[in-house]
């Protein structure tokens, strides 16, 4: 039989926005107590006490902060440079035996041209192409009868160094997108290799999604 403990743990970890909140002490345990409890109950099979239900956030609560300051902390106060470019339009294309011919040709007739961004990302079954503004029409041009599924224009990226242990270290993205998330910015796209992230948005948010970043690694530097 699932512990009351457990329960709860389980319950709190598919709210990430409510484990947020419980380490930065903006919750009344109490209040979160009653509204946790039928969920408890039913993981657990039986009635439950709200003290129960309050005792276990209270055990909990240590235990997310300890992972939130430790680890993630580290990896985002070592972040590197933080990039931003404009003037950007992404297609996403259903993953065809010729588009990756075009991607090719795409890339030849933009290696030399300067100042030009030109980004694949390749899924399962479509691919998406984050791409300079000057070089729309060449890319409407060169993929003219391949299945688009969206193309989205006036976008602006960040492109944000981390650290090389940043793998190691679960809830790093989190840490990041979920300030995003609170100011209500939408993410278009994200890109991503080992040791740096780019997240698309729209122009309107470029500002306040860069001064958000910047924040939370000044935060975390003045937290020492």
């Amino acid at each position: 039989m699932m512990s009351i403990p457990v329960a709860v743990e389980e319950v709190i970890k598919k709210k990430p926005f409510l484990e947020g909140a419980l380490v930065d002490g903006l919750i009344n345990l109490s209040a979160l107590a009653r509204q946790l409890k039928p969920e408890v109950e039913q993981k657990i099979g039986k009635p439950v006490n709200d003290s129960a239900v309050i005792m276990a956030l209270n055990r909990l609560v240590p235990r997310l902060e300890l992972v939130s300051t430790m680890k993630i902390r580290k990896v985002v106060e070592n972040m590197g440079d933080i990039i931003v470019r404009s003037n950007l339009a992404d297609y996403t294309f259903i993953n065809t035996s010729t588009l990756y011919t075009l991607q090719a040709k795409l890339l030849n007739q933009v290696n030399s041209l300067k100042n030009v961004f030109c980004t694949f990302s390749q899924g399962i079954y479509e691919t998406t192409l984050v791409v300079s503004d000057s070089i729309v029409p060449l890319v409407e041009e060169i993929f003219v009868n391949e299945r688009l599924i969206c193309k989205n224009t006036d976008l602006s990226l960040i492109t944000v160094k981390l650290p090389s242990d940043n793998t190691l270290c679960p809830g790093v993205y989190y840490c990041l997108f979920k300030e995003l998330a609170w100011d209500n910015i939408n993410v278009v796209e994200v890109i991503s290799t080992s040791n740096e992230f780019t997240i698309v948005v729209s122009d309107e948010d470029i500002h306040r999604a860069f001064s958000i970043l910047m924040e939370v690694k000044r935060n975390i530097v003045n937290e020492r």
